[in-house]
C-alpha cells in the first residue's frame, strides 16, 4: 500500500496565494454560510493550556486543536494545530505557529500538511472584514485599531477592502514603538490614509466609526459610554471592552456563539456566564446574516458589538483552496506517507 501527501511550507503557501485577502474573505463568507446550511462538522476547540488562569496563559501560552469538515466546493476535512507562545519574542520567534493537516473526507487519509501561520492571520483579518462589511456604517471614515501586532496588518487590509471610505486610522498599543513600526509599514502600503499613533484611547474611540481590538488585554480598557452613535465595536480577542459596550449595543453579533461560550475569553462570554447576557439577547451569528435570516446594520445610529472566536473550518476552507491550487500547479513537495 502506497500513499503520498503534499507538504507545503511557508514559501509554497505563498505560491498558492494564501495571502490573497479578497479570496480569504470569500472563503470565510462561504464557511459561515455552509455552517448555517449544516454542511460542516465543527466540533470546536480543544485547548491545551499551560497554567491555571488567563494571566498564566498569556505568559506560558497554549496550543489549540481545531478540527472540522467543510462541504460545498471545499469538501475537505482537517485540523488546525496552533501554538501560541507569548514570550517567543524574547527568542526572536513569532508568537503563533500553525500546522494544518487536511484529510480526504471519504478515505479519511491525510492528503496535505501545510504551514498554516499565514492562513490563521489572513482568515482572522478576513473575519473582521466580513463583520465590517455587514455591520459597519456604509460611509465609515475613522477606525481605531487596538493592538499593533501581526493581526493589526490583516485587520487593516480587510477593513480597507470592505470599507474603502476609511480615511483615518488611529493605532493604539501599550508599547508605542509597536504602533510606530506598524504605522511606518502601513504608510508605505496605504499612502492616502492618515495614520495616528495615540495613547489617548478615549479620544480615539469617541471619533471612531469602527473600533477593532486585537490585544492580549486581561482587563477592559474601552468603555461603552465612549462609543458614538453608529459605532461598530469589534471584540476580536480577549477582554478589551467593558460590559457597557455590550449592554449599550443595539445589536450583538458573533461568529460562533456556542464556541464563544465554551472558550470563555471575551466580554460577552463572561457576561453570559454571570447571567448578565442571555442567549435570546444575541441578535445573530454572521452566517445567519449572510443567508438572510437575520438583519445586518439597519441604521447609521445603531451601535453594534461584534465578537469572534474563530473555528477550524475557516482555516480549512482557506487551506483547501490553496491545496487545490498546489495540486493543479505542482506546488510543494510530495512526501511518501506510506511506502
Amino acid at each position: 500500500m502506497k500513499h503520498n501527501i503534499i507538504f507545503l511550507n511557508n514559501k509554497a503557501m505563498e505560491e498558492t496565494d494564501v495571502l490573497d485577502m479578497h479570496a480569504a474573505i470569500e472563503d470565510v463568507k462561504n464557511a459561515y454560510i455552509l455552517n448555517h446550511k449544516q454542511d460542516v462538522i465543527n466540533p470546536g476547540k480543544c485547548v491545551l493550556r499551560w497554567g491555571k488562569t488567563v494571566d498564566d496563559e498569556n505568559v506560558l501560552g497554549r496550543i489549540n486543536a481545531m478540527p472540522g469538515y467543510i462541504g460545498g466546493e471545499y469538501d475537505m476535512a482537517g485540523i488546525k494545530w496552533i501554538g501560541s507562545g507569548p514570550m517567543n519574542y524574547k527568542k526572536g520567534l513569532p508568537r503563533a505557529s500553525v500546522t494544518v493537516i487536511l484529510n480526504d473526507p471519504e478515505t479519511k487519509l491525510p492528503v496535505c500538511v501545510a504551514d498554516g501561520t499565514a492562513i490563521s492571520t489572513v482568515r482572522t483579518g478576513a473575519s473582521g472584514g466580513v463583520a465590517i462589511e455587514l455591520l459597519a456604517k456604509s460611509n465609515a471614515e475613522v477606525i481605531t485599531i487596538c493592538g499593533a501586532g501581526a493581526q493589526a496588518h490583516t485587520q487593516l487590509e480587510a477593513a480597507l477592502i470592505c470599507r474603502p471610505t476609511l480615511k483615518k486610522v488611529n493605532v493604539y498599543d501599550i508599547i508605542p514603538a509597536n504602533a510606530d513600526r506598524f504605522i511606518s509599514l502601513s504608510k508605505n502600503k496605504y499612502p492616502d490614509i492618515l495614520f495616528n499613533n495615540t495613547n489617548n484611547v478615549e479620544a480615539a474611540v469617541r471619533e471612531s466609526d469602527i473600533i477593532d481590538c486585537v490585544t492580549l488585554a486581561t482587563t477592559p480598557f474601552i468603555k461603552g459610554n465612549w462609543l458614538k452613535k453608529g459605532a461598530l465595536i469589534m471584540n476580536m480577542s480577549d477582554y478589551e471592552v467593558d460590559n457597557d459596550c455590550v449592554e449599550l449595543a443595539d445589536k450583538v453579533v458573533v461568529d460562533f456563539w456556542e464556541s464563544i461560550k465554551h472558550r470563555m475569553i471575551s466580554t460577552v462570554a463572561l457576561m453570559w456566564k454571570d447571567g448578565l447576557f442571555k442567549d435570546e439577547d444575541l441578535h445573530a451569528e454572521l452566517g445567519e446574516i449572510l443567508i438572510g435570516t437575520k438583519r445586518h446594520r439597519e441604521s447609521d445610529d445603531e451601535i453594534i458589538y461584534f465578537n469572534a472566536v474563530g473555528a477550524g473550518i475557516l482555516d480549512i476552507a482557506v487551506a483547501a483552496r490553496c491545496y487545490q491550487r498546489a495540486r493543479r500547479e505542482n506546488i510543494g513537495i510530495t512526501v511518501p506517507f506510506w511506502e
